[in-house]
């Protein structure tokens, strides 16, 4: 199954702002958000959407006030579905044609088990802040003289005080029970059934100032995170931790991609980094893309597809190594891209969904 590699840009973007400028007394402005169902309305395919992804069977893209929409005539046509929370949605996950999961603003998880026809709210950000405080309480009883500990609680407590406002930005699944999701202010939590429960791992990352995480991925045989402030993190499984390995770069990181055993990140201003060494060293390759980049996806001819804000597209063929430029036929703003093969692509921006051709620039 192709899916793409990373998640929308556009949505860290819109979560950075809110992040930046928060509006006190507005707890229960999220309450309201996370107790109305998102509108139904004929126009969701063509409103902001953050993310897509292509199971083979189907396309399925989220966004703005709790929108997702699914084709199944690949993208002809769009159908929206029920959604029980009118949260802004980041990301979408499928592990396979039925099974998937979508992530938002105010802490939001939904999960769906026949394709996305259906979706069913499984964590949102009040409890996420409960589970947060409570796991941190329970490292300060075990270790009352760790400082670290406190420090942590200290933080959870101060989430929960500012209530359900806490974007998750990724989500990533390994198979049907165990999976990720990551966001704002080193927001990380971890499933082993599925989403039914939810733990949080806020303790066990090398990110001491609670930078974003904005993106999960897999690339040669581990699991990496990338996020604000050139952070990237490598999950050390022994240890169960998300261990720092981040390239010299202080700009943010918004995806993560796996190019033929090499792992590459990217982000803003069109910065591309790689690695073949499982990220103890990090070259800078230029991409061509003058643009912040928004998300990545594999072809089905093999190569590695990235796009940027503009719509402007670059792929490699070399792991990573260099890049050539691609031109769509219908150019738009970008919030992501997916593959859907013969030279197309599932395309989200500010105008909704649409499958593009893109072809060798001349």
């Amino acid at each position: 199954m192709t899916k793409p590699l990373s998640t929308a840009m556009m949505a860290r973007l819109v979560a950075a702002a809110v992040l930046a400028f928060p509006l006190p007394g507005t707890c229960a402005g999220f309450a309201d958000v996370l107790d109305t169902p998102a509108l139904m309305s004929p126009l969701a395919s063509k409103s902001l959407l953050q993310a897509v992804t292509w199971t083979k069977d189907r396309l399925v893209a989220v966004g703005q006030r709790g929108h997702i929409v699914i084709s199944t005539d690949g993208g002809a046509t769009w159908k929206q579905s029920p959604v029980p929370v009118a949260s802004d949605l980041t990301a979408v996950y499928f592990v396979d044609d039925r099974q998937g999961w979508v992530v938002g603003h105010d802490g939001v998880i939904l999960h769906t088990g026949d394709g996305g026809e259906k979706w069913d709210l499984q964590l949102n950000g009040l409890t996420a802040n409960d589970l947060l405080v409570s796991a941190m309480e329970h490292k300060v009883a075990a270790d009352p003289a760790s400082e670290e500990a406190k420090k942590l609680l200290a933080e959870a407590q101060r989430y929960k005080d500012q209530g359900a406002d806490k974007p998750f930005l990724d989500v990533w699944f390994a198979d049907t029970l165990n999976g990720y999701a990551v966001g704002a202010y080193n927001l990380i939590f971890k499933t082993a059934d599925g989403g039914k429960t939810w733990q949080p791992w806020f303790d066990r990352t090398d990110n001491p100032k609670f930078f974003n995480l904005y993106a999960i991925r897999p690339a040669a045989g581990a699991l990496y995170i990338s996020g604000e402030g050139g952070l990237v993190m490598k999950l050390d499984t022994a240890a169960q931790r998300f261990k720092a390995v981040s390239p010299q770069y202080n700009g943010s990181l918004f995806g993560v991609a796996d190019d033929k055993n090499t792992v590459v990140v990217y982000g803003l201003r069109g910065n591309v980094f790689r690695s073949d060494d499982g990220g103890a060293h990090w070259t800078k390759i230029n991409a061509g893309l003058p643009a912040t980049i928004v998300g990545a996806t594999r072809s089905t001819q093999g190569s590695l597809v990235l796009a940027d804000a503009g719509g402007r597209l670059a792929a490699s063929t070399d792991a990573g190594l260099t890049f050539a430029r691609m031109t769509l036929k219908n150019p738009m703003p970008l919030t992501a891209i997916a593959d859907v093969g013969e030279g197309r692509f599932a395309l989200t921006g500010p105008r909704g969904v649409a499958i593009g051709e893109a072809a060798a620039a001349r």
